[in-house]
């Protein structure tokens, strides 16, 4: 007999995340926090994420108190400085321009919250650009793609032709690393399914 299935919530309105989690089988609805998301200037990229990431498991957590809830957040990270999601086209331009033909890293924080346990982890990617031709670029900038990701680009799209060489999980890259994720979610007593 199979054990009972726990509840899992997504914290999260990211339909990548939600079709990561699919495809490792951990079936799950979804309930987006109420979390804003910003930094508050005295913290490294990776305190950054996994602030966020608590935040937004516990928000939700809060009022399902039953479930296993995993908040995430996930940043681009280029000498430093952290990219989130691009205001307009010419913030897209500017971010994509200063990523072209560099090395930057992904840092994606996750947050699990059950009734019995609380466990954050960070995962860091490295990924190299190529030189970015103007024409892919204002191709690129034309898409819908851009305005939603952090750092202006998604991976898993069009996006990944910028793309010369990654460097550690290509998932965390799309937002979720999934390895990770489920052995800790195995830890709360939730399996993949296999199908």
């Amino acid at each position: 007999m199979k054990p009972t299935q726990k509840r899992v919530i997504l914290a999260s309105m990211s339909p990548r995340r939600t079709e990561l989690l699919k495809q490792a089988g951990i079936a799950h609805e979804v309930i987006p926090s109420n979390v804003t998301e910003g930094t508050n200037g005295r913290e490294t990229p990776a305190e950054y994420v996994g602030r966020l990431a608590r935040e937004k498991a516990m928000d939700v957590a809060r009022g399902n108190r039953d479930a296993i809830v995993i908040g995430s957040d996930t940043v681009v990270v280029l000498d430093e400085v952290i990219l989130e999601k691009p205001a307009n086209r010419e913030d897209a331009h500017r971010m994509l321009r200063r990523l072209s033909g560099s090395t930057h890293e992904v840092l994606t924080g996750v947050s699990i919250i059950g009734p019995d346990r609380h466990d954050l982890f960070v995962t860091t990617t490295h990924v190299t650009f190529c030189d970015i031709p103007d024409a892919w670029l204002e191709d690129y900038l034309d898409s819908t793609e851009p305005y939603d990701k952090a750092g202006a680009y998604g991976i898993q799209g069009s996006g990944g032709l910028f793309v010369e060489r990654i460097e550690g999980d290509f998932y965390n890259v799309v937002g979720l690393p999934i390895h990770p994720l489920v052995q800790t979610l195995e830890r709360h007593g939730v399996n993949p399914r296999f199908l």
